[in-house]
């Protein structure tokens, strides 16, 4: 019989409250967090909650499996929006743990992942996603689908990643000229039950990852995910994997989807498949790092939960299959205590720990080196308010920040320019005050988008701010932070930006909503010529759906990386101190709101 560590999670309850009478859905509560669903709380509120001054248990190491008679649960853990995260938060330790203290109380598991989980930080890039894809392997890992940020090293790596995966990738939509590339569902086999797994990632990875990559040389799309205006191709895609699974004998289906809840993401959203569909027993999303749990109504009028996971590991998603009455639950293990990790707290070591500690070391050290300070946090967050799972507010996407402020400055410093653009959706991380390290720089700019200019006219700018501002106050991962400018945006009115199927922009058909533009202290000319910086994903690549800079004149072609800009900015320019003039976290007033007509 093979040897596996006990899981430590289980352990540590058991030193205060007896295995027997503690659940793996309590996990969230022992560990601080406030997210969990009210039943979970209700069950925890009687216990003895471990403490961070609690002294972890030593590991045991057990020669055999237990054996358990009878129907046993059935758990699918999920993750999702990893982003090279996999020693933050529960960390890949604490998950390997949370999977072993199931089995250990007798649950069978299943480990799968939503996507975005190669991009995102310095481990990611330096191997461009390969370090990931080997821990994924180590994790044992049973399916994952792409997200959008699965792509963002090219098409050519993205597969030789699938090749190096021990495990699956499955989806109903990803298509090249019509034709699926990956299987649109795959059946597992556990306990007594076989349950189906479909896949779908949203149609916006044409213009939330580098669009040329899934072109041809001409231009044209060969790759796709069944998009269209409306939706149904993405819907019919979704409905005819969940039939043939069934067919297949699926007792269950479970989507695994990467499409969220933000509105840029309409008409693909977890809401509008569920409502168009039938024979979902279970929906696990990722992509908008949400942690929402909601049960809708399909199209036939059943229930169908639908449970999110959170970022950085800090929520682990389940679905569990009860061996009592085969009933159907979806949940979240959360961890929202930023200042430590589960790890940490708990003494967790089991094999993972070995493998993730082979991976980052030495690279940990490199980017451990300090490359400036800054005086205040530099913030991606609202710095005060909460969603009501008690999770910060990311607001960079659809308002000014401090953080936006400096990464938009960096770009018209560096490369001289009028005025820059930085969109939201490319600043990822806070910096926190004190110290800042290269390895904060690439958790800021973790995708190597090279800084560029060109020269536009002032509509071209004004079509941009436009495109940029279309959702607000909802997130848009092409807001655009700026430098050298300043604009109002009315929000009473409607947004009337067109897009093509691909998510494109095609032009403005009604009244402009961004309005008031001013360029240091002048009206911007709509018939001037600007010099503008932002990066080539933006300007070259049709990043985020902008294509009116497509024809412009370039005066400077992918100068330097967009994170060592911003760090040469502060070194240089600021004389290595980020200093007072970034110290409202709400930004300079360079953008406003103006939420009623006058």
């Amino acid at each position: 019989m093979k040897k596996r560590w006990l899981g430590l999670i289980a352990l540590a309850m058991s030193a205060v409250v007896g295995l027997s009478g503690c659940s793996p859905e309590m996990i969230g509560y022992y560990t601080g967090q406030f997210g969990t669903p009210d039943s979970v709380k209700a069950e925890a509120a009687d216990e003895f909650a471990v403490s961070e001054t609690a002294e972890a248990p030593v590991a045991e190491e057990v020669s055999e499996e237990p054996e358990f008679e009878g129907p046993r649960d059935v758990v699918v853990l999920f993750t999702s929006d990893i982003h090279c995260g996999v020693n933050q938060n529960f960390s890949l330790v604490g998950l390997k743990a949370v999977r072993d203290a199931l089995e250990k109380k007798g649950a069978l598991t299943l480990l799968v992942d939503d996507g975005d989980a190669i991009q995102g930080e310095a481990l990611g890039t330096i191997t461009t996603g390969e370090a990931i894809i080997d821990l994924m392997n180590a994790m044992d890992y049973d399916i994952a689908i792409p997200g959008n940020h699965e792509f963002d090293y090219g098409m050519d790596r993205f597969f030789e990643l699938v090749d190096r995966a021990k495990f699956p990738y499955i989806s109903c939509n990803f298509n090249k000229e019509g034709e699926l590339v990956f299987d649109p569902y795959i059946i597992k086999e556990i306990g007594d039950y076989k349950i189906g797994f479909v896949g779908v990632t949203t149609p916006e990875t044409l213009t939330s990852s580098t669009p040329k990559y899934f072109q041809d040389k001409d231009g044209n799309y060969v790759y796709g995910f069944f998009q269209d205006e409306t939706g149904q191709g993405v819907y019919d895609a979704v409905q005819s994997a969940v039939d043939a699974a069934r067919a297949d004998g699926a007792d269950y289906v479970f989507v695994m989807g990467h499409v969220g809840n933000e509105a840029e993401c309409e008409p693909w959203t977890y809401a509008d498949i569920i409502s168009n569909t039938n024979g979902i027993d279970a929906f696990m999303d990722g992509h908008s790092h949400d942690t929402d749990h909601v049960v809708m109504k399909n199209k036939d009028g059943e229930d169908v939960p639908r449970q999110a996971c959170g970022t950085k590991l800090n929520g682990i998603g389940y679905v569990r299959i009860s061996a009592e009455d085969g009933a159907v639950t979806a949940g979240l293990y959360s961890w929202v205590n930023s200042d430590i990790t589960a790890p940490e707290l708990f003494g967790f070591d089991n094999e993972i720990a070995a493998a993730l500690s082979e991976e980052t070391d030495v690279l940990n050290e490199e980017l451990g080196k300090v490359v400036a300070k800054t005086a205040q946090t530099l913030t991606i967050y609202d710095p005060e308010a909460v969603d009501e799972n008690g999770q910060p507010i990311r607001i960079v996407r659809r308002a000014e920040t401090n953080l936006g402020d400096l990464c938009a400055d960096a770009i018209r410093d560096q490369l001289g320019t009028d005025i820059a653009l930085m969109n939201g959706g490319g600043a990822r991380a806070n910096i926190e005050a004190g110290d800042i390290t290269l390895n904060d720089m690439m958790k800021v700019q973790p995708f190597g988008n090279m800084e560029s200019a060109v020269l536009a006219t002032g509509q071209q700018i004004l079509d941009a701010l436009e495109w940029g501002a279309r959702a607000v106050p909802e997130e848009l991962g092409g807001f655009m932070q700026v430098s050298g400018l300043t604009y109002e945006i009315h929000t009473y009115i409607e947004s009337s930006c067109t897009s093509d199927e691909n998510g494109m922009f095609t032009g403005v058909d009604g009244e402009y909503r961004v309005k008031n533009v001013m360029v240091g202290d002048e009206p911007l000319d709509l018939e001037k010529t600007y010099s503008v910086g932002c990066i080539d994903y933006i300007l070259f690549n049709n990043g985020d759906g902008y294509t009116m800079f497509s024809d412009c004149e370039v005066l400077l072609d992918s100068i330097k990386i967009d994170n060592q800009g911003t760090i040469d900015y502060i070194t240089g320019t600021l004389g290595g101190v980020v200093g007072e003039e970034y110290a409202n976290p709400y930004g300079q007033g360079r953008i406003v709101a103006v939420e009623e007509a006058p």
